[in-house]
């Protein structure tokens, strides 16, 4: 019997906030990982069995140039919304989540509570809190954007200081209107 692999293409990169992951099927991006693969690999292998039972890693930058080329943009500030397929595995729910948390401005923050409101379940707070700690592909899709709702920087999966590095980036280089 045959067992045919799905090829997940991966690179790290160096950022201003540490060292990232990305993996990819042909598809699209499915996981980006704060540390490298080696720090990451009792998750990366769970999360492997999971979802691609017959995955096989395969090192391709080449692959993965789209991604990293848009990454180091948005370090940059000369990129604020990320053009690239993703692949991802996820609830109805969370995918609603993630779909909206690409609504947030570069920027600017929202609470848990605005995207409960925005996704049309106000009183499922605490779901969003729990599906944006499962958002596989954090900074593409900017949980980090999401505060408590008085503001207060909460829950973020890479450590609360790369949420706050994160948007201390995005403060820099965010146009400011004052009149």
């Amino acid at each position: 019997m045959c067992t045919i692999k799905t090829a997940l293409f991966y690179e790290e990169m160096e950022s201003p906030i540490g060292l990232l992951t990305v993996i990819a099927t042909e598809s699209g991006v499915c996981r980006l990982d704060f540390g490298g693969l080696e720090y990451n690999q009792p998750s990366l292998q769970a999360w492997m069995s999971k979802h691609y039972l017959n995955g096989e890693l395969i090192h391709s930058p080449e692959k993965l140039e789209p991604v990293l080329s848009q990454l180091d943009a948005y370090f940059r500030g000369t990129r604020k919304e990320f053009l690239i397929p993703l692949d991802l595995y996820g609830t109805p729910f969370q995918m609603k989540v993630w779909q909206e948390l690409q609504n947030i401005p570069y920027g600017t923050t929202c609470s848990y509570k605005d995207i409960a409101r925005a996704i049309g379940a106000p009183k499922a707070v605490r779901a969003v809190g729990s599906a944006n700690n499962k958002n596989p592909v954090p900074i593409i899709i900017p949980c980090h954007r999401v505060v408590g709702s008085n503001g207060a920087l909460v829950g973020y999966g890479g450590g609360l200081d790369k949420k706050e590095q994160l948007l201390s980036i995005e403060q820099q280089y965010s146009i400011r209107i004052t009149s």
